[in-house]
């Protein structure tokens, strides 16, 4: 089942004026029916869904769309070129249409890949997008610290681009915190020491992970980020992200929060 996000794009974005009102005309009917039935259905649900905007709107700024396809284009210039596959020379599919899905992924709320490759292949300009499957395949196979690496080369760049602003000529401060995914449901055969409690030591499992970041007046920004696997020290993981961030800006503070127990 598509989520709200989805339904509200492919109606205003990808479905015709004709399908639209094959639409409302067969909710009607649905509500007729029902009421005949003596099913009691509200005829004016919530409207909790954001209105498209339109010529006639009082407001002139950007719509949250263009926005963020302004955001992809500054992304694509300044740090997709650090990103890489590693793949043969004179593939079919452009490398950064690999990479604008993924940001595109990640500017939407709780859009998989399957879904999120279709619902791309209409938003984007590309004549040729990768399908969802061939996409995670490619993802998953760059291993942790290629993609760390990759990442770190992305946080100096976009470092060095704000290092005319004020705030990063001064010592930062900077925040280590962890974090975890919505609980796995999943089979964990073969991955329990990745998918592993939840912070609240509930009976649940997730996926952790912990940060560093920019925090107070510098300008937000991840400077790096690892996995969190049973075994994992809180010592060995403060270290390793302390020494990440120290490669990129002067460290004045560092804040942490309690983080989780030895794994």
């Amino acid at each position: 089942m598509p989520d709200q996000s989805t339904l509200w794009r492919s109606w205003h974005y990808r479905f015709t004026s004709d399908l639209r009102e094959c639409i409302e005309t067969a909710a009607r009917t649905i509500l007729f029916k029902a009421s005949d039935a003596g099913v009691s259905v509200p005829r004016t649900p919530p409207r909790t869904i954001p209105r498209r905007q339109t010529d006639d709107d009082e407001t002139t700024g950007p719509s949250a769309f263009e926005r963020k396809q302004q955001l992809t284009t500054h992304v694509s210039h300044l740090v997709y070129p650090v990103f890489s596959l590693d793949r043969a020379s004179g593939c079919a599919i452009h490398e950064n249409a690999f990479w604008n899905l993924q940001t595109y992924l990640g500017l939407q709320e709780n859009l998989a890949a399957n879904e999120g490759a279709r619902s791309f292949r209409y938003d984007t300009t590309r004549e040729r997008t990768p399908l969802g499957h061939n996409h995670r395949d490619q993802i998953r196979s760059l291993s942790i610290e290629r993609i760390r690496e990759m990442y770190r080369g992305a946080a100096q760049r976009l470092v060095n681009r704000t290092a005319q602003m004020r705030s990063l000529y001064q010592r930062s401060c900077i925040a280590i915190d962890t974090t975890e995914a919505d609980p796995f449901t999943g089979d964990r055969t073969g991955h329990k020491d990745e998918i592993i409690g939840t912070k609240e030591k509930t009976a649940e499992y997730a996926y952790q992970w912990a940060t560093v970041q920019l925090v107070g007046d510098s300008v937000p920004l991840v400077l790096d980020a690892r996995p969190i696997r049973k075994g994992d020290t809180r010592l060995e993981i403060v270290e390793d992200l302390l020494d990440s961030a120290m490669d990129l800006v002067d460290v004045d503070r560092v804040f942490m929060d309690r983080g989780p127990s030895d794994l």
